[in-house]
């Protein structure tokens, strides 16, 4: 199961440029953390609102 994004997200795009797997998406109107995600945990160190959650 992959990370998500809340509605926290503010769309910086901090969390994109730093996935090594490019599973990190531009939605609308919050980036999207897509099925390729393989749970490193990059993404939700670089967020600057906590809005990237880990799978549960």
């Amino acid at each position: 199961m992959a990370y998500k994004i809340t509605e926290e997200c503010v769309a910086c795009g901090s969390c994109a440029a730093t996935c090594p797997v490019g599973a990190i998406q531009e939605g609308e109107p919050t980036y999207v953390i897509t099925d390729e995600c393989v749970e490193c945990g990059a993404c939700e160190a670089v967020c600057p609102t906590g809005a990237i959650k880990a799978p549960e």
